[in-house]
């Protein structure tokens, strides 16, 4: 049976959802080489310590072993997406994607985990998204890599060490960030017209990730070509200069980003220096995140200035979620949209953009 999809190939992130589940998969978009490690007490969920052997024709480097996401964060050979990076053409993006679709495929439904190597297939379509300016040259390429026979097998990983999984994508339906985000914002889950206003008004969308912000303007749920666009800045260079203060202020290294943006979710903002000291990053922070918001409010207010049909603009996306307090300092009379659980929106507009294509398909192969 062909699972639906939507994946959120995020910079700082994979967001996964499937048909029918009620919460998404997040993975940190974070690698280190593998190795066999030492085991002292094995962790209580997979997800802690994904360890995994990735084969796929579409990778550069094929049939290797990589740790990933909460496993690699604390690793000192990690390595995080760059903002010359591109999620289309990413081996690090493929394998997060991928693993994640491996792990949904060994963990949803009737699966009950055992040892011993064994395989298993799983079959998709997915919906997923790029940003605004790396849509029009990367899309059908972006497609092409997700599209095929993918393998993963898990070594360590507890719950499911020693099992192989074959993960065959059929189709890839590839949207825009943030268009995705309104169109799941617009529609029930059957697809149905939920708020009139959002599906066939003008609505600006900012939606800010960790390698890029994304301003896609859309009309009667139809892109925009010339107003939409998108810069190549997000809340990664950010955090690096935060990580980059601290650590020379206070001898405190962050090992990733994901860390440091793991405390400033639990909004903790206490280190513990060497010795029995603590010190507080919260102004350094308050810093760069308040730096941060004027930029994209002088960005919004130029994209509403050029197209002034523009009826609202929404801010939404990780990066929408860690600044808003800052975007509302700054913004005076400019009011901006927010929704709850921004940084999902997308990964649920992408699902039923999946599912959006599925029936269109059937309903075409019906009419023959």
């Amino acid at each position: 049976m062909i699972k639906l999809a939507g994946i959120d190939v995020g910079n700082d992130s994979i967001k996964l959802l499937i048909d029918g589940a009620t919460e998404p998969v997040v993975i940190p978009s974070i690698l280190a080489p593998g190795y066999e490690r030492h085991i002292f007490q094995e962790e209580d969920s997979p997800l802690k310590a994904l360890d995994v052997r990735v084969y796929s024709p579409k990778l550069k480097k094929n049939n290797q072993r990589y740790f990933v996401g909460m496993l690699a964060m604390e690793d000192q050979d990690n390595s995080e997406l760059e903002e010359t990076d591109n999620k289309a053409t990413s081996d690090q993006a493929l394998i997060v994607a991928l693993t994640a679709l491996a792990y949904a495929g060994l963990t949803s439904g009737s699966y009950q985990p055992s040892e011993g190597q064994t395989s298993q297939v799983v079959e998709y379509i997915v919906g997923t998204g790029l940003p605004v300016r790396t849509y029009a040259g990367f899309h059908k390429q972006f497609e092409e890599r997700l599209v095929g026979e993918h393998e993963v097998t898990f070594l360590s990983t507890p719950k499911l060490r020693g099992r192989s999984i074959k993960v065959v994508i059929k189709r890839a339906v590839v949207s825009i960030e943030g268009a995705a985000a309104l169109f799941h914002m617009a529609t029930h889950d059957n697809l149905a017209v939920r708020n009139e206003e959002l599906y066939y008004g003008c609505i600006g969308i900012c939606e800010m990730g960790a390698l890029t912000t994304d301003f896609p303007v859309i009309k009667r749920m139809s892109i925009d070509n010339q107003f939409s666009t998108g810069e190549q800045f997000g809340l990664a260079g950010y955090l690096d200069q935060i990580i980059r203060d601290v650590e020379d202020q206070f001898g405190h290294r962050f090992p990733s980003r994901t860390k440091l943006i793991q405390k400033i979710k639990s909004n903790d903002y206490l280190i513990h220096r060497i010795g029995e000291g603590q010190a507080d990053i919260r102004p350094i922070v308050d810093n760069y995140f308040g730096r941060a918001a004027n930029k994209v409010l002088d960005l919004i207010v130029k994209r509403w200035k050029k197209n002034p049909d523009i009826q609202c603009f929404y801010v939404l996306g990780g990066g929408a979620a860690a600044l808003r307090s800052y975007l509302d300092d700054g913004a005076g009379s400019i009011r901006l949209r927010y929704v709850e659980d921004s940084e999902f929106q997308n990964v649920h507009g992408y699902l039923k953009l999946a599912k959006n294509k599925q029936q269109q398909a059937l309903t075409a192969a019906a009419a023959e």
